[in-house]
């Protein structure tokens, strides 16, 4: 029987999910994160899972290897060639730092040192027009001497070669003349958009990234095919699709957010199942924790990611189209410590899979929000894993007095203490993306997953006086099942700046003809059949004399009627959305935005058999769990899977399944809805 099967590689932990697509029976599996190579633990979850690899008809992969490659710097030695007077963008970069009050304050260090970056003679202005042609005696100098230096990867940026890409092309093709081996990545490649700095810096990061994430993927692939896996292998991309392995190989700086975007999808999908459009997907695994707004059915997609920035760092920006994601660092493996001024935190650095939380026994020794969790209560020793793995509690008891003794407090009290800091950090991820944005969170619903997930999520709802909680089937391997759910995309996007008008229509019809037409043979290069593509269209607009733009939909019948107005119309109320004002100004377009989607068939979201399941047989027991308001109490446990549709349970509680538990708060209620998702809501509301 064919199946399909989708691998996640977490920081702790890999995750496998199977789904039979004539039965509609679900796989699932863990293996810890093999971190000398990845490709390891992905082939010891597909052996762990006894599925036979000849069957797989579909094979898609969210991998780290990416975000591991920027966060170790362990990429490739990488030299850039630029225009001549641009080689100090990567230094310069932009004025508007983030912590303006500090006077210590310091830009991040470019990927490329200043020796490794060359200027050539070359220019090309906004329009495309050639104002000094390519000196290609300077680019033969620049090529010899990474070829002396044992340069592993170059990345060619001229400025406005978005408009007119041939300088960088003929570039590439001397480099591959005079050093075949360097990896090439041309800036048009990975993006069409303007800005010097941004542009520049995306280039470099993918050339950075090359070679490791192409030589990952080929191994991998070789690996699954000894295996006897021939089906399609599909990579998960940032933007909230897939692409082939082949086009990874290319452009992997667009696997950067791989796995957390899975786990968007999914939600999506389970969110639109049970009717709820507004939502905040909240993946908190063994590294980070990870949140994402969904308005209204509507995933935000930006451009403007930064790699590493947080509130007083500027971070490593990326002209990439990736999912909406606020990432801290919280989970499960996040480190306990206390500062030189004496300040308990926790994170962002985390035990990892390697030696991992001090109570997994496996070499770790310093106190974990897992440890906590366990000396709490909310974890059960003795069923992490379905029983797998057993946990040491007298290990995670030694690693928290660590943090306990300095304060004089018992290691329950700094456990407590250690998930109050735990959420306090999230709770700050799930505002960014809400308050700070404008959006109510009591207008929203938590979509909670990942393997500590729910065991924080009726806490941060409750703060934030959210709706409910949901915590789908399969939490622990949630973003891997969301993969299964995902179409391929392609997204081009190509800055021309001129005037929103009537009089430019046939411009606009003309440009948009062009990308759609690219759009479509990317798909056939893949192998794709046309017919499954669909297409979206976006224009950036933006007030005449202002910077930023407001992505706006083209619905097909504005551009074929020439019905600009439409357009216009849904961008005053963006606009004002956004900033919460609009003008009477003329509106210009900066960029033209197309979406290729290829729609591969997915597997039906269909309502759960409530057959066998009795909450007697669901019950486990009870046992004490700890609690910030009201110490420690008596709490019933319960087997998820038993649990009867419908059917309320009063916290406090602890729902236990093999890769996830759920904790419900006292005053709060759980029942399984009939989709098998456990829906948690507050007594009375």
């Amino acid at each position: 029987m064919a199946k399909r099967v989708a691998v996640d590689i977490g920081g702790t932990f890999t995750d496998f999910v199977g789904l039979d697509e004539k039965t509609g029976e679900i796989f699932l599996e863990k293996t810890l994160t093999t971190p000398g190579n990845f490709a390891n633990g992905v082939i010891e979850a597909v052996k762990k899972s006894g599925l036979a690899p000849g069957e797989f008809s579909q094979f898609v992969h969210g991998t780290t290897v990416v975000i591991n490659a920027f966060t170790e710097r362990k990429g490739a030695k990488v030299a850039l060639i630029t225009t001549k007077g641009f080689r100090d963008v990567l230094e310069i970069q932009r004025a508007n730092r983030p912590d303006m009050y500090n006077l210590f304050y310091h830009k991040p260090k470019p990927f490329v040192p200043r020796r490794f970056r060359f200027e050539v003679r070359e220019r090309v202005n906004y329009k495309g027009e050639v104002l000094q042609p390519l000196v290609e005696e300077d680019v033969i100098e620049a090529v010899k001497v990474c070829k002396e230096a044992g340069i592993e990867a170059i990345a060619v940026c001229y400025i406005h070669s978005y408009a007119n890409p041939a300088h960088e092309q003929r570039t590439k093709e001397i480099i591959q003349e005079l050093y075949p081996e360097a990896a090439v990545t041309l800036s048009h490649e990975i993006t069409r958009e303007w800005r010097e700095y941004e542009r520049t810096n995306t280039t470099v990061l993918n050339a950075y990234v090359q070679p490791i994430a192409a030589w990952y993927l080929a191994s991998l692939e070789g690996e699954l095919f000894q295996l006897g896996v021939t089906g399609t292998k599909y990579a998960m991309q940032s933007n909230g699709g897939t692409t082939t392995f082949a086009q990874a190989q290319r452009v992997p700086i667009h696997l950067v957010e791989s796995g957390p975007v899975g786990g968007v999808i999914g939600a999506t999908v389970v969110a639109k199942a049970v009717g709820e459009n507004s939502i905040i997907a909240f993946d908190m695994g063994g590294t980070t924790a990870k949140v994402s707004l969904i308005d209204r059915g509507q995933l935000k997609i930006n451009t403007d990611y930064h790699l590493e920035k947080t509130a007083t760092w500027a971070g490593y920006p990326l002209k990439i189209p990736v999912v909406d994601i606020v990432e801290v660092g919280a989970g499960g493996g996040s480190i306990a410590w206390i500062d030189q001024g004496g300040a308990l935190h926790v994170g962002p650095k985390s035990a990892g899979a390697d030696p991992g939380p001090a109570c997994y026994g496996l070499g770790g020794t310093e106190p974990t929000v897992t440890d906590a969790n366990l000396l709490t209560g909310r974890l059960n020793p003795d069923y992490f894993l379905g029983g797998e793995m057993a946990l040491d509690v007298r290990k995670a008891e030694e690693a928290v007095r660590k943090v306990a003794n300095p304060f004089g407090l018992s290691p329950v009290e700094a456990a407590l203490g250690i998930i109050r800091l735990a959420n306090a950090n999230m709770r700050a991820a799930l505002e960014r993306v809400s308050i700070e944005r404008g959006h109510d969170p009591r207008d929203f619903t938590l979509v909670a997953y990942g393997g500590a997930g729910g065991l924080h999520a009726a806490t941060l709802a409750r703060e934030l006086r959210m709706k409910k909680v949901i915590v789908p089937r399969a939490p622990g391997q949630f973003s891997a099942w969301g993969m299964l759910m995902t179409d391929l995309r392609h997204d081009f996007i190509l800055t021309r700046v001129l005037p929103c008008t009537p009089e430019r229509s046939e411009e606009i019809r003309t440009e948009f003809a062009r990308l759609q037409e690219t759009a479509r043979e990317q798909f056939q290069e893949e192998g794709f059949p046309l017919e499954s593509v669909w297409i979206e269209l976006f224009l950036d607009l933006r007030y005449k004399g202002q910077e930023h733009t407001v992505r706006t939909p083209v619905p097909e019948e504005a551009l074929a009627d020439g019905r600009l107005d439409l357009v216009i119309g849904k961008f005053h109320e963006l606009h004002e959305k956004a900033y919460s004002f609009r003008l009477d100004d003329p509106v210009e377009i900066v960029n033209f935005h197309v979406v290729g989607w290829g729609e591969v068939e997915k597997p039906p979201f269909v309502p759960i058999d409530g057959e066998g399941r009795d909450l007697k047989r669901a019950f486990k027991g009870k046992r004490t769990v700890h609690f910030d308001e009201v110490g420690g109490v008596e709490s019933a446990v319960y087997e998820r899977d038993r649990i009867p549709i419908g059917v309320p349970i009063e916290g406090p509680a602890i729902i236990e399944e093999p890769a996830c538990t759920t904790v419900v708060c006292p005053d709060q209620v759980v029942e399984v809805d009939r989709f098998g998702n456990l829906v948690i809501t507050e007594v009375g509301r």
